[in-house]
């Protein structure tokens, strides 16, 4: 049975490094704890992360909720938005004490909303604010702490600029940079379009890798594929994908094989949710909506017969008073079972 929040107990020691190679990206709304829950039953070896939390919202906000996560998710980093130095520790102090693996700075986010708290892309303008950040964060936890950045932003898009961001981030400590190979327009364009519109610059990242061998570099943006992956990791240490692992999620059964070397948790789809039921059912009982849920498995089934079926009989009926886990189960029915799957074995 799925635990109740449960965390790991903190260490006090150092914490053991981290496989970055693959994982998936922090997206609001989106990589949840259920569909964290979900995902490490498609992959034992992804690192997963937590929406953004600001600052703000961890210190004076409902704490326990922000940070309640499940054993079962990890290894789990935490992703911070903000800019004060003494807040930022204080949050990285409460994801060691609750057992998180990392605690991420979010130097990418483009909103307007967090612009106006100096949180997100616009902070590659202040890379001495970052620094001050980090180091107070390095100096309240023992977890690694992580940046994840765009390669510029308006009126900082050269080479350069995004070098200087590197070394005066670097020069405070910081080894590991988790970089979206596009710049952010922080005037005029808004989220979703800086997500599409300026170009990936992958050349970039993989020129950080070589003027920084020190650092660990991973790449982010467009990245969809598995095979993707593996030409980006001939150049970089690591790889984080988003959206299509949100969209395709059965792409991440892939994971394990293909780039760790280990089987999957699952070959099966159907068993993948069956595995789901559990937990699903004891979040039902402690009141959560079963749409609170079911959106996060509605593509499980994406490219598959019956899958339209699948999502269509979730759509219809999860918002129902009083739904459980029988409208998954009659949902999974409309899907016909089949025993190979396109599983590819460990290398």
């Amino acid at each position: 049975m799925p635990s109740a929040g449960i965390t790991k107990t903190p260490s006090t020691n150092a914490a053991p490094a981290l496989n970055r190679r693959f994982s998936v990206a922090p997206m609001m709304d989106w990589t949840t704890s259920a569909y964290r829950y979900f995902a490490r039953l498609l992959s034992r070896d992804t690192l997963l992360y937590t929406e953004m939390v600001t600052t703000g919202a961890l210190i004076h906000g409902d704490t326990a909720r922000f940070l309640r996560h499940e054993e079962a998710e990890y290894p789990l980093a935490l992703q911070l938005g903000g800019s004060n130095a003494s807040e930022l520790a204080t949050c990285a102090r409460l994801a060691g004490d609750h057992g998180f693996d990392e605690v991420n700075l979010n130097v990418g986010c483009p909103s307007d909303r967090v612009q106006n708290n100096m949180i997100g892309a616009c902070l590659m303008a202040h890379p001495e604010t970052v620094a001050e950040g980090v180091s107070a964060m390095q100096a309240a936890t023992h977890l690694p702490v992580t940046v994840k950045h765009r390669i510029g932003i308006d009126g900082r898009e050269s080479f350069d600029d995004l070098c200087h961001f590197i070394d005066v981030v670097a020069s405070a400590g910081c080894r590991t940079f988790i970089v979206h190979a596009r710049i952010a327009i922080l005037d005029g364009l808004s989220p979703k379009e800086n997500r599409e519109i300026p170009p990936l610059k992958y050349d970039w990242v993989y020129a950080l890798k070589q003027r920084y061998p020190h650092l660990e570099i991973i790449i982010n943006g467009g990245i969809k594929t598995l095979p993707q992956c593996q030409e980006h990791l001939e150049n970089v240490d690591g790889v984080m994908i988003g959206r299509e692992a949100y969209q395709n999620p059965w792409m991440l059964s892939q994971v394990d094989p293909v780039l760790f070397g280990r089987a999957a948790p699952y070959s099966n789809r159907h068993d993948v949710l069956r595995a789901m039921l559990p937990y699903i059912q004891s979040e039902l009982d402690r009141g959560v909506y079963l749409t609170h849920i079911s959106r996060h498995v509605m593509n499980l089934f994406h490219g598959c017969k019956g899958g339209r079926q699948f999502r269509r009989h979730i759509s219809e009926n999860a918002h129902k008073p009083g739904s459980g886990i029988e409208v998954l189960e009659r949902a999974m029915a409309k899907v016909p079972e089949e025993t190979g799957e396109d599983i590819l074995q460990p290398a």
